[in-house]
C-alpha cells in the first residue's frame, strides 16, 4: 500500500474529544481522497492508545506532523494536506455525562445567573436613583406627582428586557439572528485560550506528541 499519486486531505479541530481509550484517525480528524478505499484504510489507523487511570492521563497533545508520520508508514508514497491546526489536544472522556445531569447543570446555572443578574440590576439602579431621576421629570412634565408607576417605569422595563434579549441574541430556544451570542462567544474564546495554554505548556515540558519523539 504506497497511495502514489494520491493526495489525502486532512483537517483536524484544535480539540478533540474521544470516548474509547484506542485513538483511531476517524475519531479525530476528517479526511478526503479520491481513492475511496485509501481513505477508509486511513481512517482506521490507530494513533494512540491512553493508559493510566488519572485524570491528568486523559489529555495528550499531538502534532499533525506525528499522525501524518503514523499514515506514511503505511502509505508511504501518500501526499498529504493538511487544512487544520498544526497542533491540536485530545480528552479522553471514560465516562460521558447523562443527558439529564446535563440538563440538571443547566438548569442550575440559569438559575444562579437569573438572580445574579436581577441583583445585579436592582443593585446599579439604586445606586445611581433612577426612581427618583423617574419621579422629578415625571413631576415636570406632566405637573403632578409620580405614583410610581408610570409611563416612564413601563417603558423602562420594557426596553430594559428587550435590550437584554437583543444582546443575548436570545428569546427563549429561538435567536434573533445567526450570529453567536456573547455567550458563545466568550466560550469559544476561553476554550481557544486553555488549549493554547495547554499545548504549549505540554511542548515546553516536552510531552506532546511530535515527529522527534
Amino acid at each position: 500500500m504506497s497511495g502514489a499519486g494520491q493526495t489525502l486531505y486532512l483537517k483536524i479541530e484544535q480539540n478533540c474529544i474521544v470516548y474509547e481509550r484506542l485513538v483511531r484517525l476517524r475519531d479525530i480528524a476528517k479526511a478526503e481522497c479520491a481513492d475511496p478505499e485509501i481513505c477508509r484504510q486511513v481512517k482506521e489507523i490507530e494513533l494512540y492508545q491512553f493508559h493510566g487511570g488519572q485524570r491528568k492521563d486523559f489529555v495528550q497533545v499531538f502534532s499533525v506532523l506525528w499522525v501524518i508520520r503514523r499514515i506514511h508508514q503505511q502509505y508511504p508514497d501518500l501526499e498529504i494536506s493538511s487544512v487544520g491546526v498544526p497542533d491540536f489536544v485530545v480528552r479522553y472522556e471514560p465516562d460521558p455525562e447523562k443527558k439529564w445531569l446535563q440538563y440538571l447543570k443547566v438548569a442550575a446555572l440559569c438559575v444562579i445567573l437569573f438572580f445574579g443578574a436581577a441583583f445585579t440590576i436592582m443593585t446599579f439602579i439604586k445606586d445611581v436613583s433612577a426612581d427618583e431621576v423617574f419621579e422629578q421629570f415625571y413631576q415636570r412634565l406632566t405637573g403632578t406627582a409620580s405614583t410610581g408607576i408610570t409611563p416612564l417605569e413601563v417603558s423602562f422595563c420594557i426596553g430594559l428586557a428587550a435590550g437584554i434579549m437583543i444582546f443575548y441574541n436570545h428569546v427563549g430556544r429561538k435567536k434573533l439572528s445567526d450570529d453567536p451570542t456573547p455567550v458563545q462567544v466568550a466560550m469559544r474564546t476561553y476554550e481557544e485560550d486553555v488549549d493554547t495554554a495547554y499545548i504549549e505548556n505540554c511542548s515546553r515540558r516536552g510531552e506532546s506528541h511530535d515527529v522527534d519523539d
